[in-house]
């Protein structure tokens, strides 16, 4: 019998000594138990998950069967898509408007971006070597990046994908940060909150510095023990966040609850819907995109318009279909530094893309129809121009892998 089989749903009138509560209406890190899973045994215990839920989850092979008089039954799925719709609509407080074109910023965004990139060097170094989580040191990277990506969100995320490196723990949590700042702009969070989640994408995945590291460098399928070992990544970010001073409880929310999943197969809640908090929900998109474009050990990695396709595919399943839409209406079918080939056979890479014609960005030209390196690039905007200079037609015909045709594009771009 599986758990799901095994679990009924109660009103907390209904507990009593010696049942097993496995589930809250309600993440259990916002409760005063240390962990999932609760024996009942004292009346204590039942007072206090009286006053904090609604009702709890029983499983009746791990104790006592509860009295069917307080079953109660899940919200209808269309009631819980209802709410978490509706969280999402919430989000917008603000709309942020470019402030300077995606050149201007690129010269600025490049210190701010080499200055973020030491001290995510630096803190996993010290936390590796089992020193404590330097908060302020990454604020000032965070604040810095934020202010870049307000003035035009492009510049930021062009340099992330230009300057990947082989380190994928460090190019994970820059490329978490980057993106869940610039998601965030795009829902309209005020400035406040696109701190908290650019912090929380650099900090999601910290749990992983106390693991070993031969298992996150292993380049062959993990076993069910290691990916066990893997999961409990999340409670050593838990420990980490909870030993540092002046974390805000929003922080700790989104490492916690970074891989819960829409449809309840997540870990290590397995929260479904909009019991996941929201900012927890928007890290998983970010997360999730940002680790199928990365080179991880384990696994090739994907162009960024095949991990776009992938999430499209699981909206509404692994993750809420609002946030994916609104995700990929901010980062484009075709996102900003991935490599397209054209119409007519030409091949470009993204410079910027635009929210209402997402299947015409602007790119820029690198090779000719015959796959031969142009003399010099040109800055196409497919927004504009619709023919190439044959009176062709001109469109995006697909995508291509990272590294297409031997473009390496930082030794086109920022040599």
């Amino acid at each position: 019998m599986d758990i799901a089989s095994r679990e009924v749903r109660i009103a907390v009138q209904g507990l009593s000594l010696g049942m097993y509560v496995s589930r809250l209406d309600r993440p259990w890190l916002e409760t005063a138990f240390l962990m999932q899973g609760l024996k009942i045994t004292s009346e204590d215990e039942i007072a206090m998950l009286q006053r904090i839920c609604n009702h709890v989850w029983i499983d009746v092979m791990l104790g006592t069967a509860p009295n069917p008089r307080f079953l109660a039954f899940d919200d209808p799925v269309a009631v819980r898509e209802s709410r978490a719709a509706a969280e999402v609509d919430s989000l917008r407080k603000t709309t942020w408007a470019p402030q300077c074109e995606v050149q201007d910023e690129l010269r600025q965004a490049q210190a701010v971006h080499a200055s973020l990139e030491a001290s995510i060097d630096e803190v996993m170094t010290d936390l590796h070597s089992g020193k404590r989580l330097d908060l302020e040191r990454l604020k000032d990277g965070v604040d810095a990046m934020i202010d870049s990506i307000l003035r035009n969100p492009t510049a930021f995320v062009w340099l992330k994908e230009m300057k990947r490196r082989d380190n994928y723990a460090y190019q994970h949590a820059m490329g978490c940060a980057i993106w869940a700042a610039s998601f965030g702009r795009h829902l309209g969070l005020e400035r406040a909150e696109l701190q908290l989640l650019a912090l929380g994408g650099l900090l999601c995945d910290v749990g992983k510095t106390r693991l070993p590291e031969p298992l996150l460098n292993k380049r062959t399928p993990l076993t069910s023990a290691e990916i066990e070992l893997v999961h409990q990544h999340v409670q050593h970010g838990l420990e980490i966040v909870d030993s540092t001073p002046g974390l805000s409880p929003k922080i700790r929310e989104i490492v916690a609850t970074h891989h819960e999943r829409h449809d309840g197969s997540g870990y290590p809640w397995r929260l479904q819907g909009s019991d996941i908090p929201i900012f927890g929900r928007i890290m998983g998109v970010v997360d999730s995109y940002d680790a199928m474009t990365c080179v991880r050990p384990y696994a090739p990695s994907r162009s960024p318009h095949q991990a776009v396709n992938e999430l499209y595919q699981q909206r509404g399943t692994l993750f809420q279909a609002e946030l994916v839409e609104q995700f990929i209406q901010n980062c484009g079918i075709y996102p900003t530094g991935s490599l397209v080939e054209l119409s007519n056979g030409q091949v470009a890479v993204v410079t910027d893309v635009h929210s209402l014609k997402r299947l015409r960005p602007r790119v820029m030209l690198l090779l000719d129809a015959d796959k031969t390196p142009l003399k010099q690039f040109r800055v196409l905007d497919l927004g504009e121009v619709d023919q190439d200079d044959a009176g062709r037609p001109l469109s995006v015909k697909g995508g291509l892998p990272t590294g297409a045709y031997g473009i390496d594009p930082v030794e086109l771009f920022l040599h």
